[in-house]
């Protein structure tokens, strides 16, 4: 039996998400069991709680030798409150498991990834499981823990380089601090949503200052933009095509994730 600890290192989920989840995974995936703290449900605000009980919640997870995997609920924003903290008071148990999910979620990701902390997997997280073909995102993932690959990002399959994937926003707050992880060789790929293409331009234009030596680039999806009160006058992929230009960084075309129910997934490494 695969043992996975549910944690929520940012935004909190309702009761009827991890019913929803829980029935799926009893219902198609019997060698796994699910363990969804308390701490997922509550809320501080914008937050699962607050800080202290959400790094008290992450701690015992990926402490706790019980469990194989820790999955994180949601993304939304927090997780960079909680994640230099909570590297600190890891121990050896903590280095043996695999750690899931995207968006904000790439804090703690990027931050365990530098320290050599486990398995970082950009993956569906449980609470997809709201989105407009959830089940197949959360089925994704399941079977991933369970030991399925055919939920892989496509292009895996023949790269020889390592990889990492993040939401663009996330890797751009995080560079420049302790929680960024080397990243020269490898093969990143981002996705973002909900920005103007503006923003997505000045996104780029930070992230891509901090990734000389890297392997190349690919652009997952750049969903839901909001319209601007003039057109921006380039799209998503002439603006990554743009920076990656800028500053020698190989652009490998496009990536199969996004904050969306066809995420799939990026293990790191």
């Amino acid at each position: 039996m695969t043992r996975i600890a549910v944690c929520a290192p940012s935004t909190p989920i309702t009761l009827e998400d991890a019913q929803a989840v829980q029935a799926l995974a009893a219902a198609e995936f019997s060698g796994l069991e699910l363990e969804i703290h308390d701490q997922c449900f509550a809320v501080d605000g914008h937050f699962a709680g607050s800080d202290e009980s959400r790094k008290a919640a992450f701690v015992e997870c990926a402490n706790d030798p019980s469990f194989d995997a820790v999955w994180f609920a949601r993304g939304g924003y927090g997780a960079c409150r909680i994640a230099e903290d909570v590297l600190g008071s890891l121990t050896h148990a903590a280095g043996q498991k695999a750690y899931l999910g995207y968006s904000d979620g790439g804090y703690l990701l990027g931050g365990l990834y530098r320290a050599k902390i486990g398995r970082p997997v950009h993956a569906p997280m449980l609470a997809d499981i709201r989105r407009s073909g959830g089940k197949d995102a959360v089925r994704r993932a399941l079977g991933f823990l369970a030991g399925e690959r055919d939920g892989l990002e496509p292009s895996l399959a023949d790269e020889r380089h390592p990889v990492a994937a993040f939401n663009l926003m996330t890797l751009a707050m995080m560079s420049g601090t302790r929680l960024m992880p080397g990243l020269a060789g490898h093969v990143v790929m981002v996705e973002e949503v909900s920005e103007y293409l503006y923003a997505v331009d000045r996104l780029f234009f930070h992230a891509t200052a901090h990734l000389g030596g890297i392997a190349g680039l690919r652009l997952g999806r750049v969903s839901d933009v909001p319209e601007n009160d003039r057109p921006f006058g380039a799209d998503a992929l002439s603006i990554a095509r743009h920076w990656c230009e800028r500053h020698s960084i190989a652009f490998l075309g496009e990536a199969d994730i996004g904050h969306d129910a066809a995420n799939k997934i990026v293990p790191f490494g």
